[in-house]
C-alpha cells in the first residue's frame, strides 16, 4: 500500500501542450489525406450530371491517369522542373554563403540583394520577370540582341522555353532564402577545424570540399527535402507565366491537380493525383533522411 502510495504522478503539463499540435495536424493534415485517399477510389465529376453521385471504381482513378498521355507527360515536366530548380538553387546558395560569409565591406548590402528575391511574393515576383520575358524589347532578348543575336524569342509562348522560363524564377526566387541557412550552418561550424587544415597547408578547394561541405550534411539534407517541396507546391508563378501553356508544355502536378479539381471539378481524379502526391513527398523525405543517417554511422 505504501508503494503504490509512493508512485510519482504523471505531470500532464506536457500532454497539455502537445494537445493543440495534435489537434491542429489531425484535422488539417490526417482527415484531408485519408479523404483524399477514400474519394480516389470513387468517380466524381460535379460538372457531369450522371457523375455527381460518387461510383466505387476501385483504382480507376489511377489506371486513368497513368494511361493518360498528358498526365504522363505533366510527371516529366515535373521531373524536369526538380532537376531544373532544386540542384541549381542549391549549389548557387552554398556559393552565395560562402561569398558573404567573408569579411568585406558592405557586406551587409550583399546579403540583402541575394534574400531579396524571397521577400517578394511569387506572384509579384513572376509579374516582373513576365516584363524581362517579353518578345521585343524584354531584359532577355535586349540582352541577346546585344550578343548578336537578331531573334525575339517568346519565353513564355514557346513550348520549348516556358518550362525553362518557370525554372529561372523559381531559381531566382529561392536560392537566397535557401542562402539562409546555409550561412547558418557555416557560422557554427568550430574554428579549429579550419585552423588546423590551414597549418596542414589545405588549399581553398580542399578545404570546402573536405571540411566545410561534410560538415553541412545535415543542412544540406534539410535544405534538399525544403527545395523539393517547395518545387512540387509552387506554382504561382506558372499561373502568371504560362498559364501550364504553351500546349501545356509548363504544367506540372500541383497545376493539374488545380484543374481537375476547380476547373474540370473531377473530384476522383483529383484525389487520386493529391495521394501520388503526398506519396512521392513521403517517399522522397524517409530516403533522404535515412541515406543521411547511413553516412553519420
Amino acid at each position: 500500500m505504501a508503494n503504490e502510495t509512493s508512485k510519482p504522478k504523471k505531470n500532464p503539463l506536457p500532454y497539455l501542450l502537445v494537445f493543440p499540435t495534435v489537434v491542429f495536424v489531425a484535422l488539417f493534415t490526417a482527415w484531408p489525406v485519408l479523404l483524399s485517399f477514400y474519394q480516389s477510389f470513387f468517380r466524381q465529376r460535379m460538372n457531369i450530371a450522371k457523375y455527381r453521385e460518387p461510383s466505387f471504381i476501385g483504382f480507376g482513378n489511377y489506371i486513368e491517369l497513368f494511361e493518360d498521355p498528358y498526365f504522363i507527360e505533366v510527371i516529366k515536366n515535373t521531373l524536369y522542373y526538380i532537376i531544373g530548380t532544386v540542384p541549381i538553387s542549391i549549389f548557387l546558395a552554398l556559393f552565395f554563403a560562402i561569398m558573404v560569409n567573408r569579411k568585406i565591406r558592405n557586406v551587409g548590402w550583399l546579403r540583402l540583394a541575394f534574400f531579396h528575391p524571397m521577400v517578394l511574393p511569387m506572384v509579384s515576383a513572376a509579374t516582373i520577370w513576365l516584363f524581362f520575358f517579353t518578345p521585343n524589347y524584354g531584359l532577355f532578348n535586349s540582352t541577346l540582341r546585344f550578343l548578336g543575336y537578331s531573334g525575339a524569342e517568346n519565353w513564355t509562348g514557346n513550348p520549348d522555353l516556358a518550362l525553362l522560363a518557370v525554372i529561372i524564377v523559381a531559381v531566382w526566387k529561392n536560392s537566397g532564402y535557401y542562402m539562409i541557412f546555409y550561412l547558418a550552418g557555416i557560422q557554427n561550424l568550430p574554428d579549429d577545424v579550419y585552423e588546423a587544415a590551414a597549418l596542414d597547408g589545405a588549399t581553398g578547394w580542399q578545404t570546402l570540399w573536405k571540411i566545410t561541405f561534410p560538415l553541412l550534411r545535415r543542412t544540406t539534407v534539410f535544405i534538399t527535402i525544403i527545395a523539393f517541396i517547395d518545387a512540387f507546391r509552387t506554382i504561382d508563378h506558372i499561373f502568371v507565366l504560362t498559364s501550364g501553356g504553351p500546349s501545356r508544355s509548363s504544367s506540372v502536378l500541383l497545376f493539374t491537380l488545380w484543374q481537375e479539381r476547380f476547373e474540370n471539378q473531377d473530384i476522383g481524379i483529383s484525389a487520386a493525383i493529391t495521394i501520388i502526391f503526398v506519396l512521392v513527398l513521403l517517399a522522397f523525405t524517409i530516403t533522404n533522411f535515412v541515406m543521411s543517417e547511413n553516412k553519420e554511422a
